[in-house]
């Protein structure tokens, strides 16, 4: 008789106990996948959340003068005269090493103007590209189109304008499409119109103040981005946003931690019941096991049926938990996140999830194999 039919025969005659095994090698692995599953799930819905927070990489002129301000409050009254970038030149961005991680890239045109007796800072865009680029704006009306203008909720209370209004800026007509909401931020007090409109009305045809470049991406090298930016621009300051990139690695790697903390508790969890289990089925087992000896069964032998049970255990526990894993994390994800979604199915995840099922039983069965090869078969055979 082989050894693997006596395991596949123990298996069936004793199938309450293995499907409880089962069972609990199920639960375990399946609330493993589960975790890991939705850790991988939530960490790319933040990751593209967070892609949405607007720029991470800043770039304006180079300055040997210290900024005499902080919080939006500047103070000495000093205005320091920059140069500005070439317009033309900011293809050169798309150039670098590592561009295929570039997102938007938002060039700025800035400058004052007067409006009914206030002056006011106006900025240049390309509207489109802005409104992808801050996606917390909240608009009220329309983007502004040729001839029109966005104002933020502190300019268009100041100059007392409304949707439709007409505004006369240095002897041209345009028309308020749009108020955004009061954000706390800037674009509270500036008005917005078209890149090329708004260059045309300061005099600065061709020219760029500052260009706000998004970036965020799953392993995006920002710090060798900027550099790389910097190759290009010698006379520009290009700045990375690290806290935002630190408070989403730190988001992530929060939740990791956490999902591999409750991963090791389940382990220990299901190796205890594994263990518990197999004790039990040895010492039912005891003049199954003295008879093998008996007629000649050597430890070896003994050994290999009780971890061949495991390890069939083991393997029907892992696809089947691996499985199930998946289809709670595809159930739970829109109740965690509203409006997430699942992953997919990850295939490493899958190898790790059966093989560590079985590491788990063989392991944790491990003593109770070595305990049955062991007994003296003139004492199990008192049994009898």
């Amino acid at each position: 008789m082989k050894l693997h039919n006596i395991s596949f025969g123990n298996l069936r005659r004793r199938k309450g106990k293995m499907l409880f095994l089962v069972l609990g090698l199920f639960i375990g692995i399946a609330t493993i996948v589960t975790l890991l599953a939705i850790t991988e799930s939530m960490s790319r819905d933040i990751e593209a959340r967070l892609d949405q927070f607007g720029a991470n990489i800043v770039m304006v002129p180079k300055s040997d003068n210290l900024t005499l301000s902080y919080g939006g409050i500047t103070v000495g009254g000093i205005n320091y005269e920059t140069v500005e970038f070439d317009e033309s030149r900011l293809g050169l961005i798309k150039e670098i090493e590592n561009s295929k991680n570039l997102g938007s890239v938002v060039p700025k045109v800035l400058g004052g103007a007067e409006i009914n007796g206030t002056k006011v800072l106006l900025m240049g865009t390309n509207i489109t590209d802005e409104m992808t680029l801050k996606t917390w704006w909240q608009l009220h009306g329309e983007a502004p189109g040729a001839h029109g203008l966005l104002l933020g909720a502190t300019a268009a209370a100041g100059l007392g304008a409304g949707i439709g209004d007409i505004l006369i800026v240095k002897d041209q007509e345009f028309k308020v499409t749009g108020i955004l909401e009061a954000t706390g931020g800037s674009e509270d007090d500036i008005i917005i119109g078209n890149l090329a409109e708004v260059q045309q009305l300061l005099g600065k045809e061709g020219k760029i103040s500052l260009v706000e470049i998004a970036a965020f991406c799953r392993g995006c090298p920002i710090s060798d981005m900027v550099l790389q930016i910097a190759a290009k621009f010698p006379e520009a300051k290009v700045t990375a946003l690290t806290q935002v990139v630190m408070a989403k690695m730190q988001s992530i790697e929060m939740f990791r931690s956490f999902s591999y903390g409750v991963a090791l508790l389940v382990i220990c969890i299901g190796s205890l019941l594994v263990f518990v289990t197999m004790m039990g089925s040895v010492n039912e087992r005891t003049r199954e096991i003295g008879i093998f000896r008996a007629i000649g069964f050597r430890r070896g032998h003994v050994m290999q049926i009780i971890l061949l049970e495991a390890m069939l255990v083991g393997l029907v526990g892992g696809i089947l938990g691996y499985l199930g894993g998946n289809l709670a994390a595809w159930g739970v994800m829109p109740l965690v996140i509203k409006g997430g979604q699942f992953a997919g199915f990850n295939l490493t995840l899958g190898g790790v999830a059966v093989l560590l099922a079985v590491a788990l039983s063989l392991l944790a069965s491990l003593y109770p194999a070595m305990k049955a090869s062991r007994l003296d078969p003139s004492e199990a055979l008192r049994a009898l």
